[in-house]
């Protein structure tokens, strides 16, 4: 009876441990194809990365040094030009300052907006993300222009941003090009250099509106 007994213990027991062993085999192969699966999003997220850094490097060197060149003859020339453009938005971020340059751009499309509606909800866009008070990407204007803007966001026309977009064209002007013209960005162009690794800087001392009052540019783009 004790041995009977014994053994049924002993099977029990037996039976338990080939159940954990089990258990533990499953864990640990669960735990290796989530390893494996980690490992093949971060391998997919590198070609990614790669293929978007890739991409840009591509069009740049696209870009032949003489119409590099020409960029340095007006901000207005750079901005013209798709490649100038975007080699302008590669310095601004640098300098962290890449808010001005999407200002600017957002206000260009906003005045091509042809439908009422589609007028409306882009100056709302634009005023949330870049003029009031604390917006996420708030650019320098003086209180009256932001006053302006405020009162006619509810009923926009094609230019109501037309003072803000020249003010912050004019800080750029006279600003961020100069040093745009003196950067290896730029001058890695001109002189047919490949892409070097981008530095990022601390953000420089940007000029406020008040120290342009009497500056006025020689590009009138939104008369």
């Amino acid at each position: 009876m004790c041995e009977s007994k014994e053994k049924t213990f002993f099977k029990l027991i037996h039976g338990t441990g080939k159940e954990e062993t089990s258990k533990e085999a499953k864990s640990r192969a669960k735990e290796k194809r989530n390893r494996l699966s980690l490992l093949v999003q971060k391998a997919e997220l590198h070609e990614e990365t790669h293929s978007s850094r890739s991409g840009p490097l591509a069009k740049e060197t696209s870009v032949s040094p003489e119409e590099a060149v020409k960029w340095g003859e007006s901000f207005d020339k750079l901005l013209s030009h798709r490649d100038g453009l975007d080699a302008f938005t590669r310095f601004l971020k640098t300098e962290f300052s890449e808010e001005n340059i999407e200002f600017w751009i957002a206000c260009e499309d906003f005045k091509k907006s042809k439908e009422p509606q589609q007028l409306i909800v882009k100056a709302k866009s634009i005023y949330k993300n870049f003029i009031q008070n604390d917006a996420p990407k708030e650019v320098n204007l003086d209180f009256c222009t932001k006053e302006i803007i405020a009162k006619s966001i509810t009923d926009p026309t094609l230019h109501s941003f037309d003072a803000a977009q020249s003010r912050v064209y004019q800080l750029m002007e006279q600003d961020s090009y100069m040093r745009f013209l003196k950067s290896d960005i730029y001058l890695d162009l001109i002189e047919g250099r490949p892409k070097r690794p981008t530095n990022l800087r601390r953000r420089s001392r940007s000029f406020t509106y008040n120290e342009f009052q009497d500056v006025k540019s020689d590009v009138a783009i939104w008369l």
